[in-house]
C-alpha cells in the first residue's frame, strides 16, 4: 500500500466518525471492508508512519498535552497523530508544536483534557478488523507472521530520535514547543 492508498484510508474512516463512534472504530470497519492482504499492507505502512514519529520533540509535545507521557502513552499518542489525517500529522511531524494551532488540542487545554490526540484503540485497529472478517482473535497475529519477513517495515530501534532533552525543564519546553507551553502550561511556563 502506497502513502497515498494508505492516508485514503485513514480519511474514508474520518470522514464516518460520528459523536457515538469514534476514529478507532470507524477505521477498523473501513478496514473490515477491504481484502486481507490490504489489512496486511495497512498496518505495514501504519508501522511506518508511526514509527517515524518516535522522537523525542513529538515525545515532547505528548508530554506537555498529557500531562506527561509514558512508553505505552507515547504509542497511543502517535497513532492518534495517525488519526488526525495526513495535513496535521504532517504538520506535526515537521513542527510539533503546530499542534497548538489544532482545534481538538486547543479545546483540550481549555478543558484540561489530558487525552487529546492519544488515541490507543486506533494502534489496533488492523487486527480489529481481522478478527471481525475471520471471527478469530489471533487470526492477525497468524497472518501478520506470514507475511512479515525480516527487514520490512520500519522499527523504532531504526529511527533516529534527535536531541533527548529534559521533559520537566519548563525554560527548555518552552524554547522548544513556545505555543504548546502557553497553551498547556499556561503561567509556570513563563516562569
Amino acid at each position: 500500500m502506497n502513502s497515498d492508498e494508505f492516508w485514503g484510508v485513514v480519511e474514508a474512516a474520518r470522514s464516518a466518525v460520528t459523536a457515538d463512534r469514534p476514529f478507532a472504530e470507524a477505521l477498523t470497519t473501513e478496514l473490515a471492508s477491504r481484502s486481507r492482504a490490504d489489512i496486511l499492507r495497512y498496518q505495514e505502512r501504519f508501522d511506518d508512519v508511526h514509527a517515524a514519529v518516535y522522537r523525542w520533540d513529538v515525545w515532547a509535545a505528548a508530554y506537555v498535552i498529557g500531562g506527561g507521557c509514558s512508553d505505552d502513552s507515547f504509542m497511543d499518542f502517535r497513532a492518534g497523530l495517525v488519526a488526525l489525517g495526513r495535513d496535521w500529522y504532517e504538520k506535526a511531524a515537521a513542527c510539533p508544536d503546530s499542534l497548538a494551532g489544532h482545534p481538538a488540542v486547543i479545546d483540550g487545554a481549555r478543558t484540561w483534557c489530558r487525552e487529546t490526540v492519544f488515541d490507543e484503540d486506533a494502534n489496533y485497529a488492523a487486527a480489529d478488523a481481522f478478527e471481525r472478517l475471520t471471527g478469530d482473535e489471533d487470526a492477525f497475529c497468524k497472518a501478520w507472521d506470514a507475511y512479515a519477513t525480516p527487514g520490512r517495515g520500519r522499527e523504532e530501534d531504526d529511527v533516529d530520535m534527535g536531541e533527548d532533552f529534559d521533559f520537566d525543564d519548563l525554560v527548555e519546553m518552552r524554547r522548544r514547543l513556545p505555543r504548546l507551553s502557553a497553551l498547556y502550561l499556561g503561567a509556570a511556563a513563563q516562569d
